[in-house]
């Protein structure tokens, strides 16, 4: 599977190979852990292979986020499509909180780093996980409040899923259930009413 220096690549999609070693190395460690030396030696490939398309380490970093807001947005509309009428708003943060407890290195570095111009991807990427969940925070709500209520509702929300990566609220498989319980109490009391209990 490994290359050596002349010839053709031959070892698939490095662009998605080194991805992939990548968040496995960053869900194992944390950021600092990460370099394209080691993700090259974790992908099976020659040392130099990954420049090809990360010119540096923070070029995989902003690839890294780039990925975590694009699989967050596939989360998001899924529970949008699946939400029961009225849920929609609950759902959405129980899956923003899941995400959050399943991939908790990509989520803080989704949300850690800055919105470095050079890496436009990224706001675009994390702009469009963003719009997924806009429209049902200001359903109803007279212009002038919806930035201030999507700003509210987004900092409670990503509050608590930092609250639970931290170790502040339940977390694990054994209190997801819990965590959802939470996150619907949470909402339903920001937006000012009960929707029922999600089965």
């Amino acid at each position: 599977m490994s290359t050596s220096g002349g010839g053709g690549y031959h070892h698939g999609d490095l662009r998605a190979s080194c991805l992939s070693a990548a968040l496995a190395l960053l869900e194992e460690g944390d950021e600092a852990a990460l370099s394209l030396r080691e993700v090259a030696r974790r992908a099976g490939v020659s040392a130099n292979a990954p420049y090809r398309h990360y010119p540096d380490k923070d070029a995989l970093l902003a690839a890294l986020a780039t990925h975590g807001f694009n699989e967050l947005r596939g989360r998001l509309v899924d529970a949008q499509d699946s939400a029961l009428a009225g849920q929609e708003l609950v759902c959405l943060a129980q899956s923003y909180v899941r995400y959050a407890v399943e991939h908790p290195a990509l989520f803080r570095l989704m949300f850690n780093r800055p919105c470095d111009p050079s890496h436009p991807e990224v706001k675009a990427a994390g702009d469009a996980a963003y719009a997924v969940i806009s429209p049902h925070v200001v359903a109803g709500v007279p212009a002038e409040s919806q930035e201030a209520r999507v700003a509210g509702c987004w900092s409670l929300v990503h509050g608590l899923a930092s609250l639970v990566l931290y170790g502040k609220l339940p977390r694990g498989e054994a209190a997801i259930q819990e965590v959802d319980e939470l996150v619907h109490g949470a909402v339903a009391a920001m937006s000012g009413s009960q929707p029922a209990t999600a089965g």
